[in-house]
């Protein structure tokens, strides 16, 4: 009766994130009701393995006994201090020092926001800035990769290149350009890695070359691209990127709120090539999604400019909630656990979920496996050589997430056909092999489909 009476409230009241309206209303609410380290179990009882760590976010597991002592404790001491009037609090100070020391190179500067949208949000309104300070104004065309994902506020929106978050919403501005992704599986030049990052770099250089470097103000990436579909650029891509921005002046921003904080391995993805960017962008892992928080991170550089160039003004851009206490003592916590072993558990578990996922690089559904440490991908095809999608009459978001689900197992299922993986680092050998069988089961179930089936035989 309880679980009726929810799903009703549901309907009628909450507005859900990137949804069907209509279509929510008509589905109803599947009801979260408990977690332990990568399971959770829903109102029913019904216990799955978190293939996708909530939304990409809850790294250190549920229940995370540390880390929920931590936010209770700073909740009966200081529940909130502001950052405005030159306030704080200790754990925003402490927090701000940790990441400081652990970002790449001369990120030392840390901006605390409430999560990756207002993060990005932030960055643009700081290049804005940095530009104004030093008296290069017309310095406002900003430029990001074709299926990447920077958030979803009014700006970020923009900045991502995902149809979903622009039609109807009047979006990208006319200041926001795009180069292709450099999506290897289905690439026009070709699988061959040199051949990608030559077209890349190409493409960043014709587009400024387009606009004019004397307008082109930031070049942002991830490191992986998460919601267009878990996409894994070439060794090298990144640092081609980053060495291209440097050489045509224009300031380059690595967006890690996905694959920061042990996701792809190390503490954050820009380590993997030893790159610095100007400005980086955190949230998600930062505090295992247990309070809402982001960071941006600023270079020397970027700051020092900022500060010069405000002088005795204050710099215009803030947040109610930014460096909140209880979120800060939270990200200190999950620093602990990433260091005291997280981390190296996570690597361990990537290197079996890798393995376990190419594995099923032999059933007929599987276009390609791809991915770096606890962040995968899992492309299903009717037609290896060709390629071949699945069909759109094959629902895959809605068919396959609820086929996985019914398994025990919570995946990101994308419209193209693409299954997503990003499960906690707290993963056990017995989690990691459950996500694979479980994966198999769903693939094996959706080649049973009529319409699956009959787009093979064509």
């Amino acid at each position: 009766m309880l679980m009726n009476s929810l799903v009703e409230l549901d309907r009628a009241h909450l507005v859900h994130p990137v949804a069907s309206y209509r279509g929510h209303e008509k589905a109803g609410v599947r009801v979260l009701a408990s977690g332990k380290g990568a399971r959770v179990k829903d109102a029913s009882g019904h216990e799955l393995i978190d293939g996708f760590a909530g939304l990409w976010c809850v790294n250190a597991g549920y229940g995370q006994e540390t880390i929920i002592e931590a936010a209770t404790r700073q909740l009966r001491e200081l529940p909130y201090a502001t950052g405005y009037f030159g306030l704080g609090s200790e754990p925003a100070i402490r927090l701000a020092s940790e990441l400081a020391d652990r970002a790449p190179g001369d990120l030392n500067h840390v901006y605390f926001t409430l999560g990756g949208s207002d993060a990005v949000d932030s960055t643009v309104r700081f290049i804005r800035y940095y530009y104004h300070s030093l008296g290069k104004p017309e310095k406002d065309q900003f430029i990001s990769v074709s299926n990447g994902y920077h958030g979803s506020s009014t700006v970020g929106a923009g900045l991502t290149a995902l149809p979903a978050f622009h039609a109807g919403f009047g979006l990208p501005f006319d200041w926001q350009h795009k180069i292709p992704t450099h999506y290897s599986y289905r690439n026009p030049v070709g699988s061959d890695a040199q051949t990608i990052i030559e077209s890349s770099v190409a493409a960043l250089r014709a587009k400024v070359e387009e606009l004019g470097a004397e307008r082109v103000a930031a070049f942002y990436l991830e490191p992986i691209q998460g919601s267009g579909g878990v996409l894994v650029p070439p060794a090298g891509w990144v640092k081609a990127m980053r060495d291209t921005c440097r050489e045509l002046d224009i300031l380059f921003v690595a967006d890690e709120v996905i694959t920061g904080f042990g996701r792809t391995g190390p503490l954050f993805a820009c380590e993997d090539e030893g790159i610095v960017p100007d400005l980086m962008t955190v949230a998600k892992g930062l505090t295992s999604g247990y309070c809402p928080m982001g960071a941006v991170f600023l270079s020397d550089k970027v700051y020092e400019t900022i500060a010069d160039g405000a002088g005795a003004s204050a710099v215009g851009h803030g947040y109610t909630y930014s460096a909140h206490p209880v979120s800060a003592a939270v990200g200190l916590a999950c620093l602990d656990l990433y260091e005291n072993g997280l981390l190296a558990n996570g690597r361990r578990a990537g290197e079996r979920l890798m393995a376990g996922l190419h594995a099923l690089s032999d059933h007929p559904l599987v276009g390609e496996v791809r991915g770096r440490g606890m962040l995968a991908a899992v492309e299903l095809v009717t037609d290896k050589a060709k390629k071949t999608p699945l069909p759109a009459s094959a629902e895959p978001a809605k068919r396959v997430f609820d086929r996985a689900w019914a398994n025990g197992l919570v995946v990101r299922a994308f419209p193209t056909g693409i299954l997503g993986f990003a499960p906690p680092l707290c993963c056990t050998e017995a989690d990691i092999d459950g996500i694979v069988e479980r994966t198999r089961l769903t693939l094996d179930q959706t080649l049973d489909d009529a319409d699956v089936r009959a787009q093979m035989r064509g």
